[in-house]
């Protein structure tokens, strides 16, 4: 099966320095940590390769969300890089609640990786928590019955 022919969905785990970025399967089943990329002069370069070498169809986007409704010190450049994917991809773009995930990705890390300084690489949790955040997407479109 060549799984290139299958349209993929891209989560990002977006940050002022990395950007933590996850992939579904061909299938949308499950979600994995993909790499992270530097938020530099070449984030766009790189997002377009992904995007046309990896099909990609959509993107969940970690977002902030606080309780109380306050926006936090990233939300706006957030929202505008969100507008940018979607006007230079021409698809959806879906925010999703990143509240906890940095924490969940760090818990995960400290329970599988036995190196220290391995756990301590912060692109390794960037890309966990965009898996994450795919992950909870999936989940939450199989139990309504679509992706």
């Amino acid at each position: 099966m060549d799984d290139d022919q299958y349209k993929r969905i891209l989560a990002i785990d977006y940050g002022a320095k990395r950007i933590g970025l996850a992939l579904s399967d061909p299938l949308l089943t499950f979600a994995y940590p993909y790499k992270t990329i530097l938020n530099n002069d070449k984030t766009w370069r790189e997002l377009d390769d992904l995007v046309k070498e990896k099909n990609i169809q959509k993107v969940v986007l970690g977002f902030p969300f606080r309780e109380g409704g306050k926006e936090s010190s990233i939300s706006g450049a957030i929202k505008k890089f969100k507008e940018t994917l979607e006007k230079r991809y021409k698809f959806e773009v879906i925010l999703w609640d990143e509240r906890y995930t940095s924490s969940i990705a760090s818990d995960m890390m400290i329970e599988s990786v036995n190196k220290k300084n391995k756990r301590r690489d912060k692109g390794i949790l960037d890309r966990n928590a965009a898996a994450i955040i795919l992950g909870e997407f999936l989940e939450e479109n199989r139990l309504k019955g679509k992706s």
